[in-house]
């Protein structure tokens, strides 16, 4: 059972017609690609270079320096 026109491969697929959906449109979608994945790229490094100024001036006080430079333990809550 074929659920197309197509009897056999074994033809000129320019008489045949498209044989997928969206025909024409793969530069569109290459560039929408592109763009989606530079842009998660962008956020990506945002997101951690503030995560960890963050982190950094949540650990990295002066109290706590002098404790590790002492070779104390530090626990911060």
């Amino acid at each position: 059972m074929s659920t197309t026109p197509v009897e056999t491969w074994a033809t000129d697929l320019g008489q045949v017609g498209p044989i997928y959906p969206w025909v024409g449109a793969e530069g569109i979608m290459f560039i929408a690609a592109v763009v989606l994945w530079l842009a998660w790229h962008f956020w990506q490094v945002k997101f951690e270079s503030d995560t960890y100024r963050e982190e950094k001036e949540k650990h990295a006080s002066r109290e706590n320096l002098e404790k590790q430079a002492a070779g104390e333990t530090y626990l911060h809550h």
